[in-house]
């Protein structure tokens, strides 16, 4: 009954209720995936101004999330989501890639399609205002360094990479983390959009030969000009044995 009047209040303000489930809410789908996998924190590459630790949070997450972000106006507003959240934490603002030291970025007008590469006018003109509107200088770091401080040999970490076309480079300088991870969530681009960036079949294949399986797809990016899926999320899970050799070189227990 009560179930019936809600429904209709909301239906009044042109709203609708709908049950949480993982074919409905690709958030709710991967906290599904983190659960079942025992993750304890999720480490966020490319968090832009916090957009997938809230979601998280929203469908019931409460392990630890790090964010990384490079852009100084995006690392501003990432920190003013994280604040009020003790299990959120925010690095201090560089990019992940292979090594370290410093590297350009290129700022979209859209912020969330910035990237180290160069955007190919495969993007541009299926995105309107996602051109690039100027750079910036970052600090650059591998993720097995900047991850360092923050997981212990008890973690079963969960890596996000959202790089646009950089997540290649992202897993030359995370192979220490990866090994010890329970699972991935890898944006996969299915034709070229940056110039020199790696496609699906590749990054799949690489993470496959790392032992994570693909658990699910989430569509991203489509043009809307003629349906044409342009990028995916891909997450996957170590199904087999966890490898947690590697560590103990991060912290104790």
């Amino acid at each position: 009954m009560y179930k019936k009047i809600i429904r209709k209040c909301l239906s009044n303000l042109g709203l609708d209720l709908i049950r949480l489930s993982p074919s409905t809410n690709p958030a709710f789908q991967l906290f599904k995936g983190l659960s079942h996998f025992g993750v304890t924190v999720v480490l966020d590459v490319g968090a832009n101004v916090g957009q997938f630790g809230t979601s998280l949070r929203d469908v019931g997450f409460d392990g630890r999330i790090v964010s990384f972000e490079p852009l100084s106006e995006a690392h501003a507003a990432l920190v003013t989501s994280a604040r009020s959240d003790a299990r959120w934490k925010v690095h201090p603002r560089c990019a992940i890639g292979t090594e370290a030291g410093e590297i350009n970025i290129n700022i979209a007008g859209n912020s969330v399609s910035s990237s180290v590469l160069p955007m190919l006018a495969s993007h541009s003109e299926a995105a309107a205002g996602s051109a690039y509107v100027g750079a910036e200088r970052v600090p650059l770091l591998p993720l097995d360094d900047a991850a360092a401080d923050y997981l212990t040999a008890a973690d079963r970490a969960f890596v996000k990479i959202d790089t646009q076309g950089y997540e290649w480079q992202v897993l030359d300088g995370a192979e220490q983390t990866l090994a010890g991870a329970a699972g991935v969530l890898c944006e996969l681009s299915l034709v070229p959009l940056y110039e020199g960036q790696k496609l699906w079949r590749d990054v799949i294949a690489r993470l496959e030969e790392m032992g994570f399986t693909l658990w699910a797809i989430q569509q991203v990016f489509t043009d809307p000009r003629d349906g044409r899926t342009l990028q995916l999320d891909a997450i996957f899970f170590r199904t087999g044995k966890l490898d947690n050799s590697p560590l103990p070189a991060f912290g104790t227990d």
